[in-house]
Order: structure tokens, then C-alpha cells, then sequence
């Protein structure tokens, strides 16, 4: 999953190298970080969040599959 968004995300933005994604392993949940660079955060979000909530949803599909919860944090490098 990590992978998933990592190259998600690399798409979308203007710096790719900027782009880093961690994951905090819970008991039924799993956390990920998404960092982008501060200029490339408008991207990732998206108009009114909808990049950001297409790539929650595809995570809230692909999870179910593995019997898993996964949320998707995206955070600005400073």
C-alpha cells in the first residue's frame, strides 16, 4: 500500500524526490504519511479534496481485500 500511494503521489506532483511515505502498522489499522513538498500540497489535495479522497477511497477498497483499515494522512515538508 505503501508503494500504492507513494507512486500515486509521484505522479502528481512537481517534485517527485520531495515525495515520502511512511506507515505506522496499528492492530486492524494502518496509518500512512504522505510528506509532499509545501508547494506541491494544492496538487495532491485536489479541488475541494477530491484527489485526496480518491486515493482514501482506493485505499478503503484495496484494504478490504486485506482485511485492513488504512488512513491516509498527507503532511507538508517543511
Amino acid at each position: 500500500m505503501k508503494e500504492l500511494v507513494e507512486m500515486i503521489a509521484k505522479a502528481l506532483v512537481d517534485n517527485p524526490e520531495m515525495v515520502h511515505v511512511s506507515e505506522l502498522q496499528g492492530e486492524q489499522t494502518t496509518i500512512l504519511e504522505l510528506k509532499v513538498a509545501q508547494e506541491d500540497l494544492g496538487k495532491v489535495i485536489g479541488k475541494q479534496g477530491r484527489t485526496a479522497r480518491a486515493m482514501r477511497v482506493i485505499l478503503g477498497a484495496a484494504g478490504m481485500k486485506l482485511r485492513r483499515r488504512f488512513n491516509l494522512e498527507i503532511i507538508e515538508k517543511p
